[in-house]
């Protein structure tokens, strides 16, 4: 029996209700627990300011807009149209945008630069989201009793451990509740503000601009510099845009403007107005809504939903870091992938634990979520501003949007981010700078690798036969042949590798069956199955094979031969003898800086993961063939 057109759409409601609900712990977990702190620190923190009637209604007005500008316009309307065939993220951004440029003009090389550089400052958002998120949740127990102050860092240092250490077994299990759970945060923390609200509900003239443009008039200088703790409020955009890949648009849209942003509106307004009744609440407004009775029970769901909310910056760590990978930006490390249905996500256990140790560090180090505050704001705000300048080349080359138009769009956004960005700079000296010094030092390997292995492809590309020379060379030599596949890992998808030409200069052997297989990454995500295999037969029993996937793509040997099977490629694995370059890197560079990099280079290429192990090719099926390459 088919089913009827009604019935289908009722599965495909409740199916996108399931979504939007899976959506929620994941993609929000964020910019949801924003009210843990956001509130606190623009009249408790480094930079407080008075909290007369003026001022709150001033940073509720804030508040508003800043929510409603840089969520709901920028990034949920517009920066989601930049989808890289359904993914997000200043990486994928990147990619879509740089796609067909020359990779020697000046634009090509600005849009890999900032974008590469804002994916390494979100690093810098993956260590101090956790630390400064389970700190401020923790700290609700000081409102109970001040006996609890001593032992709230190792209690904070204890939840981050146990979080990080339960990484390697996958979120899957625990995903399926991220979203209930949150669903009950963002309820909880609605029902906690409307209570405030409806005691004063003067507050919500807040929502008139005019309040944000007097609290500037008023405070001068000081209302700029209010801008670095209002920015907390949306820190979590970058974080939203990055996760598009795993929910899609529509999900993510309908649990911002039906639920999310609500439900986070009706909280800050009722901080605002619990701040205006009781001076005393600024210490920390959030659990100041609270009744007595519900304290513990409120420090309990905003733990576990800080522990959410980091897990989502984690795995965005662990996605950027694959994706980085796969476009020739970091070594080959571990990847682990948790499940079998879900390709998101993995697990880096190399990564995973820098960033418990970078975590922890900043806990003990900055001791309070205020301290963090200071800290915090700068990496994102920077990225967003590049997301900026990436998005303007998408609407001019992708949406054929008129110039004037994106000059127009561009220019509001871009004297929004900016304001924020220079108000964050002051934080520099606070702790701004863990951020930076971070996103720099990534920015510098990432780099370093990107143009070690550019060079050192290069020079491997001088010591290679054209297929056709190679043919003309040395398939005439009489040679043994031997029964059996050879295949030979190659990078270049022209080239003859040099274990095949020192395999038959020295041994003048040479398999009945040769395949030089190369594996791509394309500035696409996915590359469809059928689309994946290129074969060419320059002779009998001679094969180039370019094997092409996406940067979401996870790479499998097995696969390839099953394809290769399925076009008359015969290859049986127990009689096929894996062929790779194994490079003695030389450093040659005359100047101190070059030195410098070329043996952080060499480094990092001694300590990359093994092809084997990476492109999953049994061991005992392979034959390494060593060479010297001076850099």
């Amino acid at each position: 029996m088919t089913e009827t057109h009604s019935e289908h759409d009722k599965s495909s409601k409740k199916y996108l209700l399931l979504l939007t609900l899976s959506a929620l712990g994941i993609v929000y977990g964020d910019i949801g627990t924003s009210p843990l702190y956001a509130m606190k620190e623009c009249f408790h923190g480094p930079h407080a300011i008075t909290a007369n009637e003026a001022n709150v209604l001033g940073i509720l007005s804030l508040i508003f807009w800043s929510l409603i500008i840089i969520i709901s316009v920028k990034y949920i309307l517009i920066v989601m149209r930049a989808d890289n065939d359904g993914e997000g993220g200043i990486l994928a951004l990147m990619s879509l945008v740089s796609a067909n440029e020359k990779k020697t003009s000046f634009k090509y090389i600005f849009i890999i630069t900032i974008g590469l550089f804002g994916a390494a400052l979100l690093y810098g958002d993956g260590i101090i989201t956790p630390a400064i998120s389970v700190l401020s949740a923790v700290e609700g127990l000081k409102r109970a009793s001040p006996l609890f102050e001593p032992y709230i860092i190792p209690l904070t240092v204890v939840i981050l451990v146990s979080l990080f250490s339960v990484q390697s077994k996958g979120t899957a299990g625990v995903g399926k509740i991220f979203g209930p759970i949150t669903l009950i945060w963002f309820l909880t923390i609605a029902v906690l503000g409307f209570s405030s609200v409806f005691k004063h509900p003067d507050v919500l003239m807040a929502i008139n601009p005019y309040f944000a443009v007097n609290f500037f008039i008023e405070n001068g200088f000081q209302g700029f510099v209010i801008l670095g703790s209002v920015f907390l409020v949306v820190t979590g955009g970058e974080a939203l845009y990055a996760d598009l890949g795993h929910f899609g648009k529509t999900p993510i849209k309908l649990a911002w403007f039906y639920l999310v942003l609500p439900c986070l509106l009706i909280n800050y307004f009722g901080q605002g107005a619990l701040i205006l009744s009781n001076p005393k609440a600024i210490e920390n407004p959030f659990y100041y809504l609270a009744p007595d009775w519900a304290l513990y029970p409120l420090v309990l769901l905003a733990t576990v939903a800080t522990v959410i909310a980091s897990q989502a910056l984690i795995s965005g760590a662990y996605s950027i870091t694959f994706q980085a990978l796969q476009l020739g930006f970091l070594p080959r490390i571990r990847i682990l992938h948790t499940s079998e249905d879900e390709r998101g996500q993995i697990y880096i256990p190399q990564l995973n634990w820098f960033l418990l140790i970078s975590t922890v560090a900043l806990v003990l180090g900055f001791k309070s979520s205020s301290n963090l505050a200071a800290a915090y704001g700068i990496a994102v705000t920077s990225t967003m501003v590049i997301t900026t300048v990436l998005l303007s080349v998408a609407m001019v080359k992708l949406w054929k949007w008129s110039k004037p138009i994106v000059f127009i769009v561009i220019s509001f956004f871009l004297f929004i981010d900016l304001s924020f960005l220079g108000a964050n700079i002051l934080k520099i000296l606070h702790g701004g700078w863990v951020p930076l010094t971070m996103g720099a030092v990534i920015y510098f390997f990432m780099t370093t690798w990107h143009n070690g292995r550019k060079n050192l492809l290069e020079k491997i590309h001088e010591q290679t036969l054209s297929i056709e020379n190679f043919v003309t060379e040395f398939l005439s030599i009489r040679m043994i042949a031997i029964p059996g596949t050879a295949i030979y890992m190659s990078s270049s998808t022209t080239g003859t590798p040099p274990p095949l030409i020192k395999n038959i200069t020295h041994n003048r052997l040479l398999h009945k069956q040769v395949v030089i297989l190369t594996i791509k990454f394309q500035k696409v995500p996915h590359i469809r199955t059928e689309e994946r295999i290129q074969i060419e037969q320059p002779t009998e029993g001679f094969y180039r094979v370019i094997a092409n996937y996406g940067f979401m793509d996870k790479t499998n040997i097995q696969q390839i031969i099953d394809l290769l099977d399925k076009q008359g490629v015969k290859i049986k694995m127990e009689k096929t003898t894996f062929f790779l370059g194994r490079e003695t890197l030389i450093p040659t560079n005359k100047n101190l800086f070059g030195m410098i990099r070329d043996k952080i280079f060499i480094l990092m290429s001694n300590n990359s993961q093994r092809a084997t192990d990476f492109f999953n090719i049994p061991p005992t099926r392979v034959y390494e063939v060593g060479t010297q390459v001076e850099l």
